[in-house]
């Protein structure tokens, strides 16, 4: 054997379908967050699904819709985060949440059609690892 032969240089470095070339921003890495959680059954979805699974501690990360209609809601929500030490990240709209969720239709071009609004949603199950998950962890070690 010589010594060439030892020493492999790789040409080319693949890149993951959640590893877009630059830093992930928090709002895609939520997005691929919830995602994955959703595929692999630890996604729940509903104001009423969501207060159970935050009162029982089954939460990693619970995601809030800021304009929400019934501010009660808003208010649970957060005072149950808090209360538990559940990680908490808050949304403009309701729609694009219900997007990311889910709550939606995709058509042959994969456009979301008739999205549904979330108020909140919960991820009890990350799935596997992940970049996004690395970022949004790293989001909450930040504050």
């Amino acid at each position: 054997m010589s010594s060439e032969g030892d020493v492999v240089v790789p040409q080319t470095v693949e890149v993951h379908a959640d590893a877009p070339a630059g830093t992930l921003t928090v709002e895609e890495a939520l997005e691929i967050v919830l995602k994955k959680a959703l595929v692999n059954d630890g996604l729940v979805r509903g104001v009423k699904e969501s207060v159970k699974a935050l009162d029982r501690k089954d939460a990693e990360l619970c995601v809030l819709c800021e304009t929400t209609e019934e501010a009660g809601i808003v208010s649970l929500v957060e005072a149950l985060c808090k209360e538990h030490q559940i990680r908490l990240i808050k949304v403009s709209d309701s729609k694009k949440l219900g997007e990311m969720a889910g709550l939606c239709k995709i058509d042959r071009e994969g456009n979301a059609r008739k999205v549904v609004g979330a108020s909140v949603v919960v991820v009890r199950k990350w799935g596997e690892e992940s970049v996004a998950r690395t970022t949004l962890l790293e989001h909450f070690g930040s504050q």
